[in-house]
């Protein structure tokens, strides 16, 4: 007799419904981005500085998960873009049911970008295909350097990483070019962009490669 663990048999069942929301995203001309980070990376905080700066030229939303709190969810609508919650109660990564049962809460006719704020966690998420269309990596200087290093398949599976808190830097010894480096050398084709959403630093470059990671933008998104 064949034995299918249980790992494989969930495996199987959030890849197959991955591939719905994929074809919903794809069916409706949304680009759909995994965001994915530690606790206190500043996911939210660059999703709220970016977002008042697109309002008016895209209608996004956002999913957010959290193990608990919908504070997020809150602080993303105080910066003018629908967001709905999902609550964990304990486990540390979203997966493909949840986020399916939440587009049927959106107006996915009208939307142009979706972002999928993930559980704080850099190794949970990592394995569940959520649909999306691009998976990226939030991380800040105080994580140090060598994160890259510790969560490889995090920095492997993703197409763009976001340094956040570059103003940080200097009180916390940390070089972000040696922090490029280091995600450089786990996935040479990562898109890398060193922010601050406290200063604005590199936030020009950030919403660029946001709204057009691989120029997936067409004239009907962008006109």
């Amino acid at each position: 007799m064949t034995r299918v663990s249980l790992k494989s048999k969930i495996m199987e069942k959030n890849d197959r419904l991955a591939e719905v929301n994929r074809a919903k995203f794809k069916d409706e001309g949304i680009l759909c981005i995994n965001m994915i980070g530690s606790p206190g990376s500043g996911k939210t905080t660059l999703l709220e500085a970016a977002f008042r700066q697109i309002n008016d030229k895209y209608n996004c939303a956002v999913i957010e998960g959290d193990v608990k709190t919908d504070n997020d969810m809150r602080r993303i609508e105080k910066a003018g873009v629908r967001a709905l919650q999902i609550q964990t109660d304990g486990s540390c990564h979203l997966n493909a049911g949840q986020i399916g049962n939440m587009l049927s809460r959106l107006p996915i006719s009208s939307i142009d970008l979706l972002i999928i704020e993930n559980v704080g966690n850099l190794i949970c998420p990592v394995s569940y295909d959520l649909g999306e269309e691009y998976r990226m990596i939030v991380v800040s200087v105080t994580e140090g350097e060598d994160k890259p290093l510790k969560y490889p398949s995090a920095f492997m599976s993703a197409d763009m990483t976001i340094i956040t808190k570059i103003d940080l830097a200097p009180y916390v010894d940390v070089g972000p070019e040696k922090l490029i480096a280091n995600a450089l050398s786990i996935n040479p084709n990562l898109k890398i962009v060193s922010t601050s959403a406290k200063t604005g630093e590199g936030m020009d470059r950030f919403l660029k490669l946001l709204m057009n990671p691989e120029g997936v933008f067409d004239a009907k998104r962008s006109g």
